[in-house]
Parts: structure tokens; C-alpha cells; sequence
């Protein structure tokens, strides 16, 4: 099987056009996301997931999702249950930490029960971004609470219960997306603070979980850093912070290529990526000519990027025999309460 190279990608539709087929098998993304574009029903998302796998031919390739609850919850109702956002699990915490960590692990839990179903292996979870007051709410309520201690403790336990059931997750948004006042989806954020400022809240929640084997980077300018060029383009900021002072060491993707915080056209995002010294560009939206601009310009995962890759790949582990039911109605009797 020759190597993967040093990207994620998405595609289209409900199922993998021939176009996608032959361009996957070609160009050997190391792994794949999927949208709310891409769910249809059960048997679809299962046979969505095997085609990606088998474009590839491997049948462990990774397969991603964004299913946080709340409004980031890719896979619905009636699919799966709808999931309480990030902030009602902080609410929990606030009123008894314990009830607040069982809630938070409950919930990484029960996703893994709900991917796993499809084949889906890899979650982007949890949000580790410590908000501050007015910032934008492209964060919001997808965070756990307003402090580093409070989103620490609720990220691990998610990310406990995500790997209890088989499913990885993936920190995001690393060094932090707090602080931000536009949507890095649309606009490049521009944060101020300076380094100490950032060294007691921001950092803090992804220094304590750096041992985390994936993580996501913020399209974010961070001007005590590296004034010119957002995290994910910037190698001070990957070298001096991400890898540095924060110490992690694990496969670190971008946030998607497409967003409208970097600039460039998408073969020269891709290289800035690559050239900040990230692991994986990720790319969502399926679009075959933007697909095909990235694919051009990484690299075959090598040295230090492939020896993360298999780190990430080798911390997979079997589900443990937990009653789903209980579990379910566990953590449901926590919001019927609260």
C-alpha cells in the first residue's frame, strides 16, 4: 500500500461520484470528513463510509466528524438523539463538578456509541476554547465554560468517554479560539492579548491535554506571536507555542483550508500549512478543483508527519462493554433535571 499523503478531504454528495473515486485512489489522502451534506440514512452513511475506505484501500483509513451537539452536530435527529451544546454541560459542572465531569464523559460516550454505528472513527472534540466576554459567537456556546480549569476538566473527561468507545478525538482550536470578535469562517481574527495574558487562560486548557495523540489549528493572528500570519500559517506559532510552550507533539491538522481567514488561492494555503510546520491540511467542502490544488502541493507524509500519523493510528482501542441504554438514560435523567 504506498503512503498517504498530507491531507483530509471531504467529498460531495451521498455517495463517492467515479470522478472522487479515481482521484482518491491517486492521491491517497491520509484520512476524510463528513458534512451534514454527506448524512443521509443509516445504510448510506455506512456505505459512504466503506467507499471512502475502500478508495483508498485501507480499511482503517480515519473518517471524521464534527459532531459536537448543540448547532455543531452533524448527524441529527432521527439518526441519533440530539445533543445539549457545550454550555449545558458547563452548566452541570458549575452546580457539582462531579455530576458536571460524569455528564461530560456520558456525552463523548455516547457519540462513540453513535459513530461507531457508521463506521465513523474520529471526532472534533472537544472545543478547548476558553471564550472572554463579547467575543464572537462562532464559539459561544460550544465552549464549556469562561474558564481554563472549567473547559480542562470537561474536555477530558468528553475525550475519555469518546476513546472508551473506540473513537479519537481531536482538540480544537489550538493555541485558542476565545477571543476572537469575527467568525474565522468568513474574516481573519485578529487577537491582541498579550503573551502572558494568554499564557494564563488560552494555553492552558491544550497544556493539559497535550497528550492527546490529534489536534485542530485556529485561523487566528495572534500579533504578540506573529503578527503577519494566522496559527495555521505561522511556523512561529506552531514551533514556538504549539510545539514549545504547549509541548504538543501530536498529529496536528488545520481548521478547513476553505475558510475565509487565509488568504491566497487554495494550492498557496495549502503550502503555508505545510510550510508552518502543521502535519495534515484539511480540506471539507469537496469542491474537485480546490481538491485537486491541494493534493498538487503536500506531501507524502514522512519523517516526523508520518510518525505522528502513527500515533494517532496505533491509540485507536476497542470499545469497552458498556451498557448503551443505561448510559443513555444516564445522562438523559441529567437534562430532564436540569
Amino acid at each position: 500500500m504506498s503512503e498517504s499523503k498530507a491531507f483530509i478531504s471531504g467529498c460531495k454528495g451521498l455517495s463517492l461520484t467515479e470522478e472522487e473515486r479515481r482521484f482518491f485512489d491517486g492521491e491517497r489522502p491520509w484520512g476524510f470528513i463528513l458534512f451534514g451534506r454527506n448524512i443521509g440514512e443509516e445504510n448510506q452513511i455506512s456505505d459512504l463510509v466503506a467507499g471512502l475506505r475502500d478508495s483508498i484501500g485501507n480499511p482503517n483509513a480515519p473518517v471524521l466528524i464534527d459532531q459536537e451537539g448543540g448547532r455543531v452536530q452533524r448527524i441529527r435527529p432521527p439518526l441519533v438523539q440530539q445533543y445539549p451544546n457545550g454550555a449545558a454541560i458547563g452548566e452541570i459542572y458549575r452546580r457539582d463538578r462531579e455530576q458536571g465531569v460524569r455528564a461530560a464523559w456520558l456525552m463523548g460516550r455516547l457519540h462513540a456509541f453513535d459513530l461507531m454505528r457508521f463506521g465513523i472513527t474520529v471526532d472534533c472534540l472537544p472545543v478547548l476554547d476558553v471564550p472572554v466576554p463579547g467575543s464572537h459567537d462562532v464559539i459561544g456556546n460550544r465552549a464549556y465554560g469562561h474558564d481554563p480549569q472549567t473547559v480542562t476538566a470537561i474536555g477530558r473527561a468528553m475525550s475519555e468517554g469518546l476513546k472508551a468507545g473506540g473513537v479519537l478525538p481531536v482538540m480544537k482550536h489550538m493555541p485558542g479560539h476565545g477571543r476572537t470578535f469575527v467568525d474565522s469562517h468568513h474574516n481573519l481574527p485578529v487577537v491582541e492579548a498579550g503573551i502572558q495574558e494568554l499564557q494564563r487562560s488560552d494555553f492552558l486548557p491544550f497544556i493539559a491535554m497535550k497528550d492527546q495523540v490529534m489536534a485542530m489549528s485556529a485561523h487566528i493572528v495572534f500579533t504578540a506571536i506573529d503578527p503577519d500570519n494566522p496559527a495555521t500559517t505561522s511556523p512561529k506559532v506552531v514551533s514556538e507555542i504549539i510545539r514549545g510552550h504547549i509541548g504538543f507533539d501530536g498529529l496536528l491538522m488545520s481548521d478547513d483550508v476553505s475558510m475565509n481567514a487565509l488568504a491566497g488561492d487554495m494550492a498557496a494555503r495549502a503550502r503555508g500549512i505545510i510550510g508552518a510546520g502543521l502535519d495534515l491540511v484539511l480540506h471539507c467542502h469537496g469542491i474537485m478543483e480546490e481538491m485537486r490544488a491541494v493534493a498538487d502541493v503536500v506531501p507524502v507524509l514522512s519523517g516526523d508527519r508520518l510518525r505522528r500519523a502513527r500515533a494517532a493510528e496505533a491509540a485507536f482501542q476497542k470499545p469497552d462493554n458498556a451498557d448503551q441504554d443505561a448510559l443513555r438514560a444516564e445522562f438523559n435523567a441529567m437534562f430532564a433535571l436540569a
